[in-house]
């Protein structure tokens, strides 16, 4: 189940309940973390080794047991590691490829090592994204 940042949750108030303007980003992309990011964008995402975000797309969402959820619609191949990433345990969706904003969250399955010489790949509709 994913989460959503204190970033997302104030615009979708400033949105919809105060009529203010919110960018919307043009593209999405995916950051991998070694630890929880929170609400507030404080964990630890994965850094050098040939590691950049990739982007991302979602699908339509679908109703389930009371939440809006939404796969991607796209296979997701991360660089091969040029280096140890460590252990990949959590998942970020950004605004931006590099700064931007956190917008939703959540943890993988089962935290996956990423070691030298291996790619961290994410099948078509293997990621889920939830709102309710």
């Amino acid at each position: 189940m994913s989460k959503a940042s204190n970033y997302l949750e104030d615009a979708t108030i400033n949105y919809f309940l105060r009529g203010q303007t919110v960018a919307r980003p043009t593209q999405l992309f995916i950051a991998l973390y070694k630890t929880n990011p929170t609400d507030g964008d404080t964990g630890a995402e994965v850094v050098g080794g040939g590691y950049t975000r990739q982007p991302i797309n979602f699908g339509q969402p679908t109703q389930q047991s009371d939440r809006a959820v939404s796969t991607n619609t796209e296979r997701i191949e991360f660089p091969t590691s040029t280096n140890g990433w460590g252990e990949v345990a959590y998942f970020g969706i950004k605004d931006a490829k590099d700064g931007g904003n956190l917008l939703v969250y959540g943890a993988f399955n089962r935290p996956i090592e990423i070691t030298e010489g291996n790619k961290f790949i994410i099948e078509v509709g293997n990621l889920s994204v939830s709102v309710g």
